[in-house]
């Protein structure tokens, strides 16, 4: 390698060595000079309709592949990706955010430039960033430029949270060092699993009597598992020990659903027997805990303080005593080992918790019968397949996936905190991405082919409907079931039941694909009985063909799960009647 690069290269070669292998974006006046060294570095260039889109599909892509990366122009670019910044910070994602900027002499001499407020203010845009994402970067100065990359990449895998990097047009080629690239590469493993602190040793002993006394422990795991990195050895403790295991919204697909001691999702009220026996437990680990009202039934399913211990991110709590200065990869990993030679758990002399299959055989639903959303997801954990990526958008579709029995080496999206609709079409274009890549690697779990099924409504489809040309265009295997229940239901069971606001456009939606590009031999369906989705499944291009594959479902515009929905939509009704009573 010459002894320096270019600052552009040197930027790529670092994303590339944590494994980008592709980049998301919208080309504009100043990122153009950046864009012309991603494909010569290796890597792949994807461009997206829009920024919002391109910030959503970078996050999907790294939670699948470990980091992201969208590149954004100036300004008015990079203000339409915060959306999706702000989110990835949320729910954990790491996502590198670059942003062309104007030169440095337009800077120095305040020139009123577009793309800007027109005042020679050029800082403000960085300062918004700096509140949604966790370390930032204004490069100025080829000599500091190398040192200040590394340094906020460093923090985007240490954090598993989006970071920042500005690079002026006019430095885009400016020869940098190139020495750190070999004396110093960058990967994902940056935390030792040997690393350790007096802390974190005392922590780990009371951890390990805890286990040793307890009669009836259990299992929670949680999303921060994956930002974590914990989630192997996570996987292995649930193994071992053969506790009873619960996952949340957030954390499903992390573990092996097929487990026998693995019994889903825990609704906390919304599930009494499960709550019963959570609150009866003696001991309760939790890994990486998100406990927002959202990914924890309302507050519902947090486990009771006393009897739980939480590893997060630098320390770990034992009841009400909190162990801080801890390295959680390398603690969890002694955990595991530690259960290891213990041998011997309580799981063999004490009670276990006992979860029903609720599963249905589609083919024993009358086929004349219309689809109900009571019935509909489990029917379809039949159709599910080892290592598929299963996406439910923010609304009945993200509580609809909460029911499926997902199969071996999977993973799900469901939403968690931020709750921005329409991010999950853009999510699956970037996690299907990801997930071809690891199949083309040899390092998706041995699968030779795999899919991304999105389940959305048609009101949030409506939100980035043009991340479908994108997946036409990248030739992605996702299957998109597109819930049609006319409008926002969801908020209509929050209020407004009968209210215009929650209608959206009837759009003719199977024509879409074509539209956006699809060959005319593109599979779609519309379903509306048993009988027509035994139809589509029984079809050989639909479940085993390739590229875009879509599925409109006709649901009736009130038709929710059991659980909240239901609740909050017969609230509604009384709300509704009540009003048109008065009137």
């Amino acid at each position: 390698m010459p002894n320096t690069v270019k600052l552009a290269e040197y930027l790529l070669t670092r994303l590339h060595q944590l494994g980008v292998r592709s980049i998301h974006g919208v080309p504009g006046d100043f990122n153009l000079k950046l864009l012309d060294h991603v494909e010569p570095a290796g890597i792949h260039w994807v461009g997206n309709a829009n920024e919002l889109n391109a910030g959503y599909a970078a996050d999907g892509y790294s939670r699948i592949n470990g980091v992201g990366a969208l590149i954004t122009t100036f300004g008015v670019g990079e203000l339409s990706a915060i959306n999706a910044i702000a989110g990835a910070y949320c729910e954990r994602a790491p996502v590198v955010h670059i942003v062309g900027t104007p030169p440095r002499p337009t800077q120095d001499a305040r020139l009123r430039v577009h793309h800007t407020f027109g005042d020679g203010e050029f800082a403000r845009f960085g300062q918004m960033h700096a509140h949604v994402t966790v370390a930032q970067a204004g490069l100025w100065e080829a000599q500091s430029a190398p040192e200040q990359i590394d340094t906020v990449l460093k923090q985007c895998i240490l954090h598993s949270r989006p970071v920042y990097i500005q690079v002026p047009v006019d430095l885009v080629d400016a020869p940098v060092d190139a020495g750190r690239l070999t004396s110093e590469p960058l990967s994902l493993d940056m935390t030792s699993t040997e690393a350790t602190t007096p802390s974190q040793d005392l922590a780990l002993s009371v951890v390990l009597e805890k286990i040793k006394s307890a009669q009836q422990p259990m299992i929670l795991v949680d999303g921060e598992t994956r930002a974590l990195r914990i989630t192997d050895d996570v996987q292995s403790i649930v193994q071992t020990t053969k506790w009873p295991t619960f996952v949340t919204n957030f954390s499903k697909g992390l573990v092996d659903e097929t487990a026998s001691n693995v019994h889903g999702i825990y609704r906390g009220s919304y599930d009494p027997k499960a709550k019963t026996f959570v609150d009866s437990c003696d001991l309760v680990l939790c890994f990486g805990p998100h406990f927002t009202t959202t990914n924890s039934a309302q507050s519902s399913a947090i486990p009771p303080k006393a009897v739980t211990i939480s590893f997060t991110d630098n320390e770990i709590q034992v009841g009400e005593q909190t162990y801080r200065d801890i390295h959680v990869k390398s603690a969890v990993s002694r955990l595991r080992k530690e259960l290891s030679i213990l041998g011997h758990t309580p799981s063999s002399t004490h009670s276990a918790f006992d979860s029903e299959d609720t599963t249905i055989s589609l083919a024993s639903l009358p086929s004349d019968e219309t689809l109900t959303q009571a019935k509909l997801w489990r029917a379809f954990s039949g159709f599910l397949r080892p290592g598929d990526i299963v996406m439910g958008e923010t609304g009945t579709a993200s509580y609809g996936i909460q029911e499926l029995q997902l199969a071996s080496h999977s993973r799900a999206f469901a939403a968690v905190t931020w709750l921005s609709i329409g991010y999950m079409l853009p999510a699956a274009q970037g996690a299907a991405l990801a997930q071809r890549e690891l199949v083309a690697s040899s390092a998706y779990h041995g699968l030779s082919q795999a899919r991304t099924i999105l389940f959305i409504g048609d009101g949030s489809f409506q939100m980035t409907v043009q991340e479908l040309g994108t997946i036409i265009r990248e030739d992605l295997d996702v299957i998109v079931f597109l819930l049609n229940n006319d409008g926002y239901t969801i908020e209509r069971a929050i209020h407004g039941l009968y209210q215009k606001y929650n209608d959206v456009a009837r759009w003719k939606y199977l024509e879409a694909p074509k539209f956006l590009g699809a060959d005319a031999g593109v599979f779609t369906a519309r379903v509306k009985t048993w009988g027509d989705l035994q139809t589509v499944f029984a079809a050989e291009e639909f479940t085993n063909g390739k590229g875009l594959r879509m599925v409109e479902i006709m649901l009736d515009r009130e038709d929710v799960l059991e659980g909240p929905l239901l609740d909050l939509l017969l609230e509604e009704k009384k709300t509704a009647a009540q009003v048109n009573g008065k009137a």
